[in-house]
């Protein structure tokens, strides 16, 4: 890996909704590559308002209809433990912004369990654990890069809240220390609804792109805490690091606090 790609980097658009179009044109270029060649990949998805409007993006994009959907995986970074059709739920409005418009198989679209399904919320996380698992057996790579078991994400979305959190990951929790598992039950969030699922920092930092999506003023703090390299235990988002890149997509009114140094003109 060269050390640009392990770099932070940040993409400005004017507001919130050319950042949504912004990054639905990567989504298919980098994507499209990988599916063309007959690769399967695998995506996590975020909630919130600026990752669903990413979202409705890709699905109102022109490549939408000829893509190869079939071998593409969803996940899912975190989700509200609520009853399966519940607005507050991420996959909710994943499948009305995307899922529900694409051909996308059924066994593809990987939802974290919801609370109306009978599983307590520790049984629930370890079940998505071990769906996971059976996608990404343990190994090591040719880079010697040691993987759990778990798929490595092509595309990794994250939101960044006011806070710096990023998934079910809240600052100074113990949610955020946790290396032993890839998904794990989150209770007492300070962001309501209190009970949520939660992927964990390795799962998360195994992805070969980590892309976060961030817009208005209220961002920009966090946004200038994780650039300036602070605590991930404090600043989460300060920890999230794809394996080849780790991206910003932001907009104007968030990239107030961000060195000119750090701006990738260019990706």
């Amino acid at each position: 890996m060269s050390e640009r790609g392990a770099e932070k980097r940040v993409v400005v658009s004017a507001d919130a909704a050319a950042l949504a179009t912004s990054v639905a044109d990567r989504f298919y270029d980098r994507l499209g590559k990988r599916v063309r060649a007959g690769k399967t990949v695998h995506v996590a998805l975020t909630g919130g308002g600026v990752g669903t409007s990413v979202l409705r993006a890709i699905g109102d994009h022109a490549e939408h209809a000829t893509f190869d959907w079939s071998q593409v995986h969803f996940w899912w970074g975190d989700e509200r433990f609520v009853a399966s059709h519940s607005p507050d739920r991420n996959d909710v409005g994943a499948t009305d912004a995307l899922l529900g418009r694409i051909a996308v198989p059924a066994a593809n679209v990987h939802r974290m369990p919801a609370a109306d399904q009978g599983l307590a919320l520790d049984e629930a996380a370890a079940a998505y654990a071990t769906e996971l698992a059976v996608y990404g057996p343990s190994e090591t790579t040719a880079t010697g890069v040691l993987t759990g078991a778990w798929p490595s994400f092509d595309i990794c979305f994250l939101g960044v809240g006011p806070d710096a959190h990023i998934a079910s990951l809240f600052p100074d929790r113990d949610e955020i220390r946790i290396t032993d598992r890839a998904a794990v039950g989150v209770r007492d969030s300070p962001k309501p609804p209190p009970e949520r699922i939660t992927l964990t920092r390795p799962v998360i930092n195994s992805s070969n792109r980590v892309w976060l999506v961030l817009a208005g003023p209220d961002k920009a703090s966090a946004l200038g805490l994780a650039l300036a390299g602070a605590s991930y235990h404090s600043v989460p988002a300060a920890g999230a690091k794809g394996r080849r890149r780790t991206i910003f997509f932001v907009d104007e009114a968030a990239a107030g606090n961000v060195p000119p140094e750090l701006i990738d003109g260019t990706y």
